[in-house]
């Protein structure tokens, strides 16, 4: 009710007290029937009022989410029997003062027990965007940008559980989680990351002492890369902004491999700022956690690099937050894109001349992504766009990134030298990640 209402994210919520207090097999099935629903929510609803009476009858959102809990559990999950999930769903309309409204329920989900499966065709985006339950005007979007195949697969790693991917300090880690029964496998880019198989990986002592971290590999390769702009381990580069850094996984990786580095984080949220600082801690003084909005940096020509990994629609972490598809609006990509802007430009003004700015978000949205590198250009800022084919064959040579890895990037780079990450040819989520040099 909290994400129907707008007024949370499940993210958040499923890491909350109330789950946390839940048994472990009772927080996973809590998780399950959360992203699940939010996941199938469009197909769930087009299923479901398709078996109502008056099926253009506008239901209360109690309703419509014990309607929408039941029909996932009798579609998509295969351990609950029907009967314990129409009568769960029957008592969630009641305890919700809906009464009446619960004989509909139960009549609703019985339908929808016994009625047969259809497959539905998928070769167009309308199609498409019912089948996996993706809003249509997102997905005729991909359509026409990427293509159908490509399109097909965004949409299907949105419907499936994101990768757990783990970070690590050294190789010794990796046999400290063995013996804690911690079975991991290789990334697909960088040496660094690993997939999690299976095992609780937040509880051994190389979790809480940081020396393995939860992170994308989408997002440790966009610290990468940033990092391999100051040549072998940074060693040009002294000053670093990072304009947008909570919660802080990608400055972690900048603050390791640029090691001599002074670096300032900023944050625009008092809240999410005390939360970095404490991440960050470690690093003592050498990284300025700074509350500040980053459209209104005023520094000029103060460090070698930035980072600017900006706020944005995250079309590209669908599977990991599906609530977006619900919320977002095709008139929202403008205003990203306008302060997206604002962002670039700051960070471009705040680095000096030769200095670079590396460019990145998680939306597979072209206003948002080479169309913001393109307007800032048109704009009249002095700074031209770097190919990133070079950073990839130094993150190689230094052992970054594995060779199966740098070969599939070769194979990302757009016309332009910005790398493209699109979900389903990745395991990760989707990046957009484009370097930017100031000229005199």
């Amino acid at each position: 009710m909290a994400v129907e209402r707008g007024q949370s994210h499940s993210d958040d919520l499923l890491r909350g007290k109330a789950v946390n207090a839940l048994s472990a097999q009772d927080r996973n099935l809590a998780t399950a029937l959360v992203l699940g629903v939010l996941r199938w929510q469009i197909l769930l609803d087009h299923q479901v009022q398709a078996l109502l009476k008056r099926p253009n009858a506008k239901l209360d959102p109690e309703i419509l989410i014990a309607l929408r809990l039941g029909a996932f559990q009798l579609l998509h999950l295969d351990r609950i029997p029907a009967r314990a999930a129409i009568d769960e769903s029957v008592e969630l309309a009641k305890q919700a003062g809906h009464r009446f409204a619960s004989g509909m329920v139960n009549a609703v989900l019985r339908n929808v027990s016994s009625t047969p499966r259809i497959d539905l065709p998928d070769d167009s985006a309308a199609g498409l965007a019912l089948t996996e339950a993706h809003p249509a005007w997102m997905v005729e979007r991909w359509v026409d940008f990427y293509g159908l195949e490509a399109a097909r697969a965004i949409c299907r790693h949105g419907q499936t559980q994101p990768a757990l991917t783990v970070r690590i300090a050294s190789p010794e880690v990796e046999a400290e989680l063995a013996q804690a029964g911690i079975n991991v496998e290789p990334g697909e880019l960088l040496t660094a990351a690993r997939s999690v198989v299976s095992g609780e990986v937040t509880g051994p002592a190389a979790f809480l002492e940081g020396r393995i971290r939860l992170q994308d590999e989408g997002s440790q390769l966009v610290a990468e890369i940033a990092a391999s702009t100051g040549g072998s381990l940074g060693q040009n580069v002294k000053r670093i902004l990072d304009t947008c850094a909570a919660p802080g996984g990608k400055t972690l990786i900048l603050a390791e491999r640029i090691q001599n580095a002074r670096m300032v984080a900023c944050e625009s949220s008092p809240e999410r700022l005390a939360q970095l600082r404490k991440r960050l801690a470690a690093h003592g003084d050498r990284i300025e956690c700074r509350l500040a909005d980053a459209t209104a940096l005023e520094e000029d020509g103060t460090f070698d690099l930035a980072l600017a990994d900006v706020p944005c629609s995250g079309t590209g972490t669908l599977g990991r937050n599906p609530e977006i598809r619900h919320r977002l609006r095709p008139e929202d990509l403008p205003r990203q894109a306008e302060r997206q802007r604002a962002i670039l430009t700051a960070a471009l003004r705040a680095v000096r001349v030769g200095g670079r700015v590396v460019y990145s978000t998680c939306s597979l949205e072209p206003e948002e992504n080479e169309q913001v590198v393109a307007a800032v250009l048109a704009e009249g800022a002095k700074a031209r766009l770097v190919s990133l084919e070079a950073r990839i064959e130094v993150l190689l040579c230094e052992g970054v990134l594995t060779s199966s890895g740098a070969k599939r990037l070769r194979e990302c780079l757009t016309a332009e030298g910005a790398l493209r990450l699109l979900p389903g040819v990745f395991h990760s989520d989707g990046f957009f990640i484009a370097l930017v040099e100031r000229m005199a």
